[in-house]
Parts: structure tokens; C-alpha cells; sequence
């Protein structure tokens, strides 16, 4: 009788793991001990590749990144303006694919050197129209800071795609901000039609960036 034979255990193989558990359990939930068993394996055997859950989450982050540039159609002939647009666009869309996505992005270390060459070709792409190096770092890292903090309260409300976290009914909120008629009015600017909303904050960045630094 023959015996399957199992993937060997190692750090993408977990970090994918812990990936697909995301979305069932959430960050709160995600312990090496819940991937070590549904990887069928104790859990000391985890921190061969993992010393603690944040070094865990880096690797999810690399991982995350890695698809997300796999997935994207960038072109040398990008404008600055187009570049931003498809990046960010990109990494929303990436962060969006798991629960509490941008949790896990937002302060984890990338444990390779893959982000490297994206960088590189951005900040060429930046420096190339005129602006300094520090100039090109803060256009680039401004606008990925925005869609990062955007996707962190998007996810807030709707932590997956069609889900909606209680307490962000709108006729409710209404109901009681009814003494404040522009805050009242506001919450479907705030937390409804997210897409839209993206996008219009997105170019705003970018036109910011583009006065600040007068690029055309």
C-alpha cells in the first residue's frame, strides 16, 4: 500500500497556509498552533522557520506582494501618473483578498529582496521626470500610504467582500446623529461605495503630488 507524500515543510508552505486560514479565523485568530494543525504537524515544528508570529507575518506579507506583482501590467511607457494609479490599484486589490489584509501589510518587514526591483523601476521613473531622490520617496510612499490606511478602515466595515461588520447601518447612524445633519449625511461618504471612494481619494494624491512637485 502505497503512503501519500506530503509537501516538504517549509516557510512558503506555511505562510501559504496561514494565508487561506486568514480569511476562516482572522488575525486575532491565526496562532502557529491553528496552522501547525491544520498542517498536520506539531507545533515546535513551525518555529523551525518561524522564531515568533510576526516573523510569521512578514513572510505572509511577502507572499501577499508577491502575488500582488505577479498579477500587475506595468509598463515602461507608464506615465508617473499611470504608475501610481496601477500600483495602488494593485495592492488595494491585493489587501482585499484576505481578511484583515491590511493588518498583516502594514508594518511587516519583507524577508526578500523581490519589492526591490519594483522600487527601483518607480523611483527611476520619478527621479527621471526631475524630482530628487527624497522627493521621489515621498510622492510614491504618500500615495501607498493612503491606500494602505484606506484599506484599513474599508476593512473595518467590510472585512471580506460582501460582509459588513455590525453597527455601520446607515438609517441607524442617521437616526442618531439626526442633531448633526452633516455628519448624519456624511456616512455614506465614509463607509459605503468604497470603490468610488478609492478612487477619488487616490486622485487627489496624485494631483496633490502633481502641483507639489510640478510635474505635468
Amino acid at each position: 500500500m502505497g503512503t501519500e507524500r506530503r509537501a516538504p515543510l517549509d516557510r512558503l508552505r506555511v505562510a501559504d497556509t496561514a494565508l487561506k486560514l486568514l480569511n476562516e479565523v482572522g488575525l486575532d485568530g491565526l496562532t502557529l498552533r491553528t496552522i501547525a494543525r491544520e498542517l498536520d504537524v506539531k507545533a515546535p515544528a513551525l518555529y523551525w522557520h518561524f522564531k515568533d508570529k510576526q516573523a510569521l507575518l512578514d513572510e505572509m506579507a511577502t507572499e501577499m506582494y508577491r502575488r500582488m506583482v505577479a498579477g500587475l501590467s506595468l509598463d515602461p511607457g507608464d506615465t508617473w501618473r499611470e504608475r501610481l494609479l496601477k500600483t495602488n490599484r494593485g495592492l488595494r486589490a491585493a489587501l482585499l483578498g484576505y481578511r484583515d489584509g491590511a493588518k498583516v501589510f502594514s508594518g511587516s518587514r519583507f524577508t526578500g529582496v523581490e519589492h526591490a526591483e519594483q522600487m527601483e523601476d518607480n523611483l527611476r521613473l520619478f527621479t527621471a521626470e526631475g524630482l530628487s531622490l527624497a522627493q521621489a520617496v515621498r510622492a510614491t510612499t504618500t500615495a501607498y500610504l493612503f491606500t494602505l490606511g484606506f484599506v484599513t478602515e474599508e476593512q473595518g466595515v467590510e472585512p471580506l467582500p460582501g460582509e459588513r461588520r455590525e453597527g455601520f447601518d446607515m438609517d441607524e447612524r442617521a437616526r442618531v446623529m439626526a442633531d448633526y445633519p452633516l455628519t448624519a449625511a456624511a456616512g455614506a461618504e465614509m463607509f459605503t461605495d468604497y470603490e468610488r471612494h478609492f478612487e477619488e481619494g487616490l486622485e487627489l494624491v496624485i494631483a496633490g503630488i502633481g502641483v507639489r512637485y510640478g510635474l505635468d
